[in-house]
Formats: C-alpha cells, sequence, structure tokens
C-alpha cells in the first residue's frame, strides 16, 4: 500500500460550520504522511478553510452542486475526476443523502470505500421538493454506499433509518482541547478588544441559518434586557451568501432598540479565543446532530443552555442545561441570568480528554480506521 493514502472529502463548501470544522480538526491532528484530504466542493467561490486546506497539502476541486437538473452533467463529471485520479480510493461524504449521486458514481468507477456521514437530525422538516428528494435518496442510497459513519444516534435515525444503524461507527466531533482551555488572560484581552471589561456576556456560536433558530435568540435577550443592564449579546458566524438571516436578526434588534447591547462578530477563526468571554453559552436550536460548538463551549469551561432538541448526550462535562423550547424566551432568560456570578470557569482540558472528545487520540483513531479498511479491500 502507498502512502500517504489520499482521502476524498465531499462538502458542500469549506466555510467555518459544524461539519466542517470537525472535518478540519481531524485534517489538522492526523499523521498527512500516512493519510491526507483532498476536497470536492460544490460551490463555485472560495470558502474560509481553503487557503489552510492547501497549505497542509490538499487540493481542492471544484463542481456543479448535485441538484437532481444537474444529474447528467455532474456524473459525467464525476466519473471523470475518480477516472483520472485513481489515487481516491476512499470518499468520505459529510453531505449525507445529498451525496447520494457521488455515491453512485463513485461506485461505477470502482471506489471500494464509500463512506456516508450523517451529521444532523431535523426534527420536522418542511414539505418540499428538496424534502421529497431527501427522502427519496435516503431509501436509495444504501445500496452505493459502504460504510455508515454518524455524529450521534438521532442523526444515524434520521439519516440511515431506525432499523439500518447496527453497522454505523460513530465518529466523534473531537475538538483540540488544549486551544480551549480556560484561561483569564484571553478571557480579559477579548473582553478589552470588544469592550465589554464588566459586562454579563450571553454567548452564542453558529452560523446563520433557520436551523440555528435566531428569532428565539433574539427573544431570549430580549426578556434579559429588561432585567439586567449590564448583559450583552455576542453572536459569533457569519450567514449564507446574502447574509439575509443575519441582517434579519439585526433589523430586529435594531427595532427593540438594543443595538448596542449585542455584538455581531461575523466569521472568525479565532473561536477558541471569542469563547473565553462568554459568561454562558447559548444553543435553542431547533435540530442538531452532536454540535462541535457544544465540545468547544464545554472545553472553555462555560455552563450551557440548550433546547430539547440538542441531543442530551452532548453533555459531557455536567454543565449542560436543557431547557424545552417550548417553555418561552422569558423561562430562557431566568435560567441564563441565574448563573451570572454563581460559578467560577475553570479548566475542563481533563474532563474533555477522559471523556474521549480531545482530537489527538481520535485523529489516530480514524487514520487506523481507513487503512484497515482499504487493506481489507486489497485482500
Amino acid at each position: 500500500m502507498e502512502y500517504p493514502i489520499r482521502v476524498l472529502i465531499l462538502d458542500t463548501v469549506m466555510d467555518r460550520g459544524g461539519a466542517e470544522a470537525m472535518t478540519m480538526n481531524y485534517y489538522r491532528n492526523m499523521d498527512r504522511s500516512k493519510v491526507t484530504y483532498d476536497f470536492l466542493v460544490h460551490r463555485d467561490y472560495k470558502a474560509a478553510y481553503e487557503d489552510e486546506i492547501e497549505s497542509l497539502g490538499g487540493k481542492i476541486y471544484r463542481i456543479c452542486p448535485p441538484y437532481p437538473q444537474n444529474w447528467i452533467q455532474y456524473q459525467k463529471t464525476i466519473k471523470k475526476l475518480f477516472r483520472e485520479h485513481s489515487e481516491y480510493q476512499i470518499i468520505h461524504c459529510n453531505m449525507m443523502e445529498l451525496g447520494f449521486p457521488a455515491y453512485v458514481a463513485a461506485k461505477k468507477c470502482n471506489v471500494p470505500i464509500r463512506i456516508c456521514h450523517a451529521h444532523t437530525a431535523p426534527d420536522k422538516e418542511k414539505f418540499t421538493v428538496k424534502a421529497v428528494i431527501r427522502g427519496i435518496y435516503k431509501k436509495i442510497m444504501l445500496s452505493s454506499i459502504t460504510h455508515k459513519f454518524a455524529c450521534g444516534k438521532n442523526a444515524a435515525e434520521w439519516v440511515f433509518g431506525k432499523g439500518n444503524i447496527q453497522d454505523v461507527v460513530y465518529m466523534k466531533n473531537a475538538v483540540d482541547a488544549e486551544r480551549f482551555r480556560y484561561s483569564s488572560q484571553i478571557e480579559a484581552e477579548i473582553r478589552d478588544e470588544f469592550n465589554i471589561k464588566d459586562k454579563f456576556i450571553v454567548g452564542h456560536v453558529g452560523r446563520f441559518f433557520e436551523p440555528k433558530n435566531h428569532p428565539f435568540i433574539v427573544e431570549i435577550f430580549a426578556e434579559i434586557a429588561k432585567k439586567d443592564p449590564d448583559a450583552v449579546l455576542m453572536l459569533v458566524g457569519g450567514g449564507e451568501q446574502d447574509d439575509a438571516t443575519m441582517n434579519e436578526t439585526k433589523k430586529k434588534f435594531e427595532d427593540l432598540g438594543l443595538s448596542d447591547r449585542v455584538i455581531f462578530t461575523g466569521v472568525r477563526s479565532d473561536v477558541n479565543r471569542i469563547i473565553q468571554a462568554f459568561d454562558v453559552f447559548i444553543l435553542p436550536s431547533l435540530c442538531e446532530g452532536f454540535p462541535v460548538v457544544m465540545v468547544e463551549a464545554q472545553a472553555a469551561g462555560l455552563k450551557c443552555l440548550i433546547s430539547d432538541k440538542v441531543p442530551p448526550e452532548c453533555d459531557i462535562t455536567g454543565n449542560v442545561e436543557i431547557v424545552p423550547l417550548e417553555s418561552g424566551a422569558a423561562v430562557w432568560a431566568d435560567r441564563i441570568l441565574s448563573y451570572k456570578n454563581s460559578y467560577a470557569k475553570k479548566d475542563m482540558y481533563d474532563v474533555i480528554e477522559k471523556a474521549g472528545y480531545d482530537i489527538k487520540s481520535n485523529a489516530v483513531w480514524l487514520e487506523n480506521y481507513y487503512i484497515d479498511e482499504l487493506k481489507k479491500c486489497k485482500q
């Protein structure tokens, strides 16, 4: 077997989202003399992680989105890629069932290992043409994949079906816990940077799109603001290409007269530092698989409040409280405020490592998994 093994990662776009952050965590920490990543992305613009990918030795290929109307073009283009690059004996797709056209092409081109990785589990999906197509793809893709990966049981059941999860490999959304260790010095630096030295900081990290439930975050902070004049909300993350959800969120805060108490940081490459300034982390999502940011927030020693749509198994430190969405914004505000001056943040590295969520050991596990599975194919 020749090294390094080049694994082709399929993703929509390598921007700073949860699945993308997880992939980069593994990529940075693998022994790239044994296993390395290249990327096939489905958007025509340069995304946040691309410079780093190339600096680590990765290649980036672009292809049209795998929409049904693009089927013929997509199959032609991706088959050409597989035939010209026989080094790709493993594809690892983060697009879940939307990767179906790629699984079909890879199977026809005799790519032996075809991994479908489940990252999310919507509670309910609106009846749309896209939802119908996704439902069909989930049912018919199973014969075109060879390995099922998932971040958690909920995501596995949603993508593969409850009766098809016996052979799922659960790959942990591990983080570099060392980088997220709580530091009072870093906290002070970030608070000085944003001029929030003596404020009570409610923080959220997440892309501005529907599942993150930003309208409810607005409601929650409106309630907090009524009761605590020192409270500030920090929203870390970017939006879609048109930033529609972000702009709508900003407008709602303007209408409430709260713009001067809400910080939109935009996309940051130093989330490990920004998150140190938070007093409480909130994640009132409408759906999640196993959010990477929950591991990051706990690694930073934060108390976390999550919705009942976030898997409870993401509590790996005992510092997570579940608050049902139907409890309403006022209840959420009271629970958040209950943590003001009520605890001291501390170094949680050992707890994260013991729970098995530090990236170093997980990266070694994944390297060995790829190598062992490829060896089986060659026997």
